[in-house]
Formats: structure tokens, C-alpha cells, sequence
């Protein structure tokens, strides 16, 4: 893994440990001009900056590391298949949609330097890489749809000669981004009608341009109605134990000059007490066919608290992170991460040695207490399941 060049979030100086190229230019200069203009590295307000999560270059994957950010805006690039599958498993990349987007590019890279003699060879090698990218996060079902989908297109075209089908399967995956940031602007425009000027939206963890390929599902609503003129506000709880919501939402949120509110994730409940909430807006890892919702540990949470209080609770997700498969969220598998993301959070051991942690990824918020799934293809309501059916056929 290679360290490409780092935006140091109080300095305008730039830190290349390789040669950039127009790309990296371009979105250095944009960050090197918002700096000029405010200390802090903040955008004027209207203004987003312009962000590639994760890309193929020159036969390799780049992508930001997440775990640095917001002190760091550094980009790396993964040489390898087994790289690739350590970046997402230590959530260097990180979001349902940016984790189906790195398995897509994963499998070309596992390829790609592979000489196959003919399409049994190729796709044994393919099957494979597949396999192993899939076993990095068992949640978030885009992986595993992306990753179907590049198997698919190999299938397609096993006529093709193996040099000619690595950049098929290339152009798919340069597909999938592409349809991912089209998918995302509509998700925006769709749940922005949602949103009422002056409304407060509380937010948990990250579904902004840094779980997608560069606008958000969660965050795409917010910046939709925040570049139609309306007058909004964010509160983002802070989501432990690695706090994408602190780290990750409010650095988004504050480039795009939207005022933004950070609270601990046990605040919640409070500043809906005190009538400070319109509306929750969350993402999605992976939605069962009778619209029960995995996602960020805690969100459950949020949900139970929300519909106490009569606040609207909304999850934005394209299509693909849809499993009809699941009949309820039962039967998503649910990830458990190390310990020592708890007991030694950001290197700093805050429990006792030998404690006993339990740390799942994620929860299921039960359909119940969803009021409407905002996708690409519109706003899904309640009765979801019957909806959703008619939604995929």
C-alpha cells in the first residue's frame, strides 16, 4: 500500500510522497483555495468539495483513508488483492455503497497482472479473488451484489480471450461508480422533498460522499435541500466506538458550509426532548424484503427514540443494498469487530485488560419503526413489504 500525497487539515502545504498527476491536481488546488480563503479548511457556503472516495489508476485501486480523516485527507493506493481486503476490513473504506464500488474494483485487481490461457483458468482465479474480497465484512450486501455482478459479466463474455475480459470487467466496475454517483444525486432529490426549510435532521454515523463514489445516501438528501436554498441544520451523533459521525459527517457537512451540531451518541434523546428535531436521516448496510434495517450500531437506537417522540425516521439506500433474499432482518448476518476498538480506541486503552467486549458492527431496526425508505427510484413507504415487491418486479 502506497501513501499518494496527504492535505494536512491546518496547513496549506502539500505532503507528495509520489508524483501527482492532473487528477490529484485538480482536487488539491480546490482544497488549497478553500484554505487560502478560511483557516479552519472550510468551503464557502454553496460550495462542496469535490471528492473521489475510491478509483481505479493505473492498474491499481486509490482510495482516502478514512481512519485519518478529519486530521488527514491522505489517498493510498493498494497494489494488491490482499491490500484491497485490509483496506476494507480496517475501514479505510468504509460505507455500503463504497464497499460494493472496492469489490468491483477488487476482483479486477485480483486479476489483473493473473495470466490466464483461457476462460477456465480466468475465471477459477476470479471465483477465487471473489471469495476472498467477500469474506472481509459479512454486512453491507453491496459487496457481495458487486461482487455477483463482476462474476456475472465475466460469464457473459467467456468468449472473450482473458486479456480482452480483464478490461470488460474493468469497464463494469468503472460502471458500477458511475451508476453509484447518478444513483446518489437521485436518492438526494427524492428525499429532499422531505425536508422543509428550517428543519434540524439528526444524522448517525457517515452516509455521505465517503461511503459512496462522491455525494452520499443520507447526506445526499441534506445537501440536495441545502443547494435548493432551504435553511437547514444538522446534528450528527458522534457514533462510537470509532466515531465516523465526529470524524467523518460533521468534516463533510462543514465543506459544504452546512451548519452542523456534534453530540454524543447518548445526547439523542435529549435535544429531541427539547423539540430540536424534525426528522432522522440515516443509511443502510443491508435491508431485508419486509424493509427491517441494518446499519450502524446504534441506530436502532435512534429509532426507538424517534418514534417516542413522534419525529419522522428515514433510511436513504440505493436499490442494491436491498436483499430480498432475507425475509426479515432476522437473518442479516451481523459483523463483530475486535475488541480493542472499544478497550483501545484510537490507541489509547480506556478499560481493563482481559474485560470481556462485545462489539457487533451493527444493528436491525425493525420496519416498524421506519416511516419511508428513500431510494433512486423514489420514496418507499409503509406497507414495506408489499411495496418492495412491487418495487423488484
Amino acid at each position: 500500500m502506497k501513501d499518494i500525497f496527504i492535505f494536512k487539515s491546518n496547513k496549506i502545504d502539500k505532503i507528495i510522497s509520489i508524483n501527482y498527476n492532473i487528477w490529484n491536481k485538480k482536487l488539491f488546488n480546490t482544497y488549497k483555495k478553500s484554505l487560502e480563503r478560511n483557516t479552519n479548511g472550510v468551503c464557502l457556503e454553496g460550495e462542496v468539495m469535490p471528492i473521489s472516495t475510491i478509483e481505479w489508476h493505473e492498474g491499481k485501486v486509490r482510495l482516502i483513508d478514512q481512519t485519518l480523516l478529519p486530521n488527514e485527507l491522505k489517498y493510498i493506493e493498494c497494489d494488491t488483492v490482499e491490500e484491497l481486503w485490509e483496506a476494507i476490513k480496517s475501514l479505510r473504506v468504509r460505507g455500503a455503497p463504497a464497499i460494493g464500488i472496492a469489490g468491483a474494483l477488487g476482483a479486477v485487481l485480483g486479476i489483473w497482472k493473473y495470466q490466464a490461457k483461457n476462460f477456465s483458468e480466468f475465471n477459477k482465479k476470479l471465483i477465487e479473488v471473489t471469495d476472498y474480497l467477500a469474506a472481509s465484512r459479512p454486512t453491507a450486501v453491496n459487496l457481495f451484489w458487486a461482487l455477483n455482478r463482476i462474476k456475472s459479466v465475466a460469464e457473459a463474455n467467456k468468449e472473450s480471450d482473458p486479456l480482452k475480459l480483464k478490461y470488460i470487467l474493468l469497464a463494469e466496475a468503472q460502471k458500477i461508480i458511475e451508476e453509484d454517483k447518478a444513483i446518489c444525486r437521485a436518492i438526494g432529490r427524492n428525499g429532499a422533498e422531505l425536508i422543509k426549510d428550517g428543519d434540524s435532521i439528526l444524522t448517525h454515523c457517515n452516509a455521505g460522499g465517503l461511503a459512496t463514489a462522491d455525494y452520499g445516501t443520507a447526506l445526499a438528501i441534506i445537501f440536495s435541500a441545502h443547494e435548493q436554498g432551504k435553511k437547514i441544520s444538522v446534528f450528527a451523533d458522534e457514533t462510537r466506538p470509532l466515531l465516523q459521525g465526529a470524524r467523518l459527517t460533521t468534516w463533510e457537512l462543514m465543506q459544504a458550509g452546512i451548519e452542523v451540531t456534534l453530540i454524543c451518541d447518548n445526547m439523542s434523546a435529549q435535544v429531541m426532548k427539547e423539540g430540536r428535531i424534525n426528522c432522522v436521516i440515516v443509511g443502510a448496510d443491508r435491508i431485508a424484503a419486509n424493509g427491517d434495517t441494518a446499519n450502524k450500531i446504534g441506530t436502532y437506537n435512534v429509532a426507538i427514540l424517534a418514534k417516542e417522540h413522534k419525529i419522522p425516521f428515514y433510511v436513504a439506500a440505493p436499490t442494491s443494498t436491498f436483499d430480498m433474499s432475507l425475509a426479515t432482518g432476522d437473518l442479516i448476518p451481523i459483523e463483530q469487530r475486535n475488541p480493542e476498538e472499544i478497550t483501545e480506541g484510537f490507541g489509547r486503552r480506556v478499560a481493563p485488560p482481559g474485560v470481556k467486549v462485545y462489539n457487533p458492527a451493527f444493528d436491525v431496526t425493525p420496519a416498524r419503526l421506519i416511516d419511508a425508505i428513500i431510494t433512486e427510484k423514489g420514496i418507499i413507504r409503509q406497507p414495506f413489504t408489499k411495496n418492495l415487491i412491487e418495487l423488484f418486479t
